[in-house]
């Protein structure tokens, strides 16, 4: 009788081993792949933000030619679904709009008050939905599973409240939203937006 329990206890840690063994060598595995990743994109990184440009043409000329540039995607796969929804949704809807990308609001706001503009001056917005006039209708946010990290609320409110004084709607995405939920609020949009704005 204690021979099968012996036999059964060798198999439950036979596949305990087993899963361990597998998981360690996944864990490994991402490991490699994330260093791979972030040794190509340590040639991808723009210079620190303390590098001051070179004002005389000639001299951004020749940093430019003395440089490595690649391609980057302004959006990511889960922000660019949520543009191809949106502007899907205004073309079915007729509205006549347009989406942009990676847009700064220091190019689509303004204020009197040059603190206050300096501190959206670079804040960006994931998508804009502009007119065909090209005035700004809403600000679209995807909010992924990592967003509210470090400093990103206070970022989101600065970005929101500016919007919100412009008049500019300010809509949140999240991964649980899909193409219907994004159609539904580009008709919430249509419905409330000015004539002159369409």
């Amino acid at each position: 009788m204690g021979d099968p329990v012996i036999f059964v206890v060798a198999v439950v840690i036979a596949a305990a081993l087993g899963v361990y063994g597998e998981q360690l060598r996944a864990a490994r595995a991402r490991k490699k792949w994330a260093a791979r990743r972030d040794q190509k994109a340590v040639h991808l990184r723009p210079v620190p933000s303390k590098a001051t440009p070179p004002t005389d043409g000639a001299e951004q000329l020749r940093a430019v030619m003395a440089a490595t540039f690649a391609k980057r995607r302004i959006l990511s796969k889960s922000e660019a679904q949520v543009f191809q929804a949106a502007e899907q949704a205004i073309k079915t809807q007729g509205l006549g709009w347009r989406v942009m990308a990676q847009v700064s609001l220091g190019e689509v706001l303004s204020s009197r008050d040059a603190t206050a503009y300096a501190a959206i001056n670079s804040k960006r917005v994931d998508l804009l939905v502009i007119s065909s006039g090209g005035e700004p209708i809403a600000a679209f946010e995807y909010q992924g599973s990592g967003h509210y990290q470090g400093s990103a609320p206070v970022r989101d409110a600065v970005k929101k409240e500016a919007l919100r004084r412009a008049g500019v709607r300010y809509v949140e995405i999240t991964p649980e939203h899909d193409a219907t939920d994004i159609a539904r609020e580009i008709a919430r949009l249509g419905g409330t937006v000015a004539p002159s704005a369409a």
